[in-house]
């Protein structure tokens, strides 16, 4: 696959996360450079908001508020005509920094967080999956996990997906009618890979962004990899699909380390990659 690139490094994007596409437009966080961006087709940035607290995952409510995640304040936030206002504070719930965030039509949203001080070099540490509801109550719906991070739910919404980044492994979870998960399982085991950000497609896979090893993998439940697209030397966060016809690949790619990611020292870039089957519920 031959990929484009849509926003180049000298654009100023410091290290891109969340990707969503949402009514036509890509949506993104600048974790590093504290803002929310839409991206135009010419590659385009506009900033929808500044946030403090380092802003990752992104997601809509029912009627297009949009939400994103504040690592450091352990809150998802509202955004209105550019002001953030507190959504919800999981600050009694999560271990170390919150990070990704999958939000449900509904508008019901998943949080996972790190666990431990992973910039920081602390020693991995099991974390929460926290679950707020649209009126900001917020609970634990999933424990034990290894660096919750990318999500993605099925069409019908009876299934979530969960990248454990630093057990290697895809995990699902039965989704009942309240939010919460049980009938946990593993959905697929990839070992010496790092599962960050998922995207579900209509054939059932999920491209998997492995952020430490700079990869873009199309899996198939059971572990297969059907395709595997090497980023290197950049890191490879987050990924999702959308375009028009739902069959656009956008991965995020970020020239940096981890130490020297600690530091907030990246540059990113949006590359684009054409998909076999479009995105989950596109036809």
């Amino acid at each position: 696959m031959n990929p484009n690139t849509l926003v180049p490094l000298e654009s100023g994007l410091v290290f891109a996360e969340g990707p969503r596409w949402h009514d036509g437009t890509l949506w993104l966080s600048d974790m590093y450079g504290g803002r929310v961006l839409t991206v135009a087709a010419d590659g385009a940035l506009t900033t929808v908001a500044t946030v403090e607290g380092r802003p990752s995952g992104l997601g809509f409510l029912p009627d297009g508020t949009p939400l994103v995640v504040s690592m450091e304040q352990h809150a998802v936030l509202r955004i209105d005509a550019g002001a953030t206002s507190t959504h919800a504070d999981v600050g009694h719930l999560a271990r170390g920094h919150i990070n990704d965030m999958l939000v449900t039509p509904s508008g019901r949203a998943y949080v996972g967080c790190f666990g431990f001080d992973f910039l920081g070099g602390e020693s991995p540490k099991p974390a929460p999956l926290i679950a707020i509801e649209p009126d900001g109550a917020s609970r634990i719906v999933a424990d034990d996990l290894m660096f919750p991070n990318g999500m993605a739910r099925s069409v019908d919404g009876e299934t979530l997906y969960l990248a454990e980044m630093l057990a290697g492994r895809i995990s699902a979870f039965r989704v009942l009618e309240n939010g919460d998960l049980t009938d946990r399982r593993v959905w697929a085991e990839l070992p010496d890979r790092t599962p960050d950000g998922i995207a579900l497609d209509a054939d059932g896979c999920l491209w998997v962004a492995s952020s430490l090893t700079a990869e873009l993998l199309r899996v198939a439940e059971g572990g297969e990899v059907l395709t595997a697209i090497s980023t290197a030397p950049r890191l490879t966060p987050a990924c999702a699909l959308g375009g028009d016809d739902g069959r656009t690949l956008f991965a995020l790619l970020a020239e940096t380390s981890p130490a020297e990611l600690a530091q907030g020292i990246s540059k990113s870039v949006v590359q684009t990659f054409p998909a076999p089957a479009p995105a989950a519920g596109r036809s």
